[in-house]
């Protein structure tokens, strides 16, 4: 699995600490089971729900194509909200 993402961005969310983490990081999620939905369709994108390190996190991204094949962009990242660690218990 590829994966894109703006550096700066990264860099801006590993120094909030109501993220704590940057995306370099957020790339953890899929390593262990993560609960997955569809965020928006215009545009298309995703929300996955899983652990990195000993914190549930939220990650926003889309499915990209490219000379490569397919990567996924990451878009955005938070710390989950209660309602998510809800879902992410029931499903994943």
């Amino acid at each position: 699995m590829r994966f894109k993402f703006d550096r700066n961005k990264s860099n801006s969310l590993r120094g909030n600490r109501a993220r704590g983490i940057g995306f370099e990081e957020a790339q953890k999620l899929w390593e262990s089971p993560y609960y997955l939905d569809q965020r928006s369709e215009l545009p298309e994108q995703w929300r996955a729900i899983g652990w990195v390190g000993d914190r549930l996190y939220t990650l926003i991204y889309e499915e990209r194509t490219d000379r490569e094949g397919e990567y996924l962009h990451l878009v955005t990242l938070w710390k989950s909200t209660k309602e998510e660690r809800k879902l992410y218990e029931k499903h994943a």
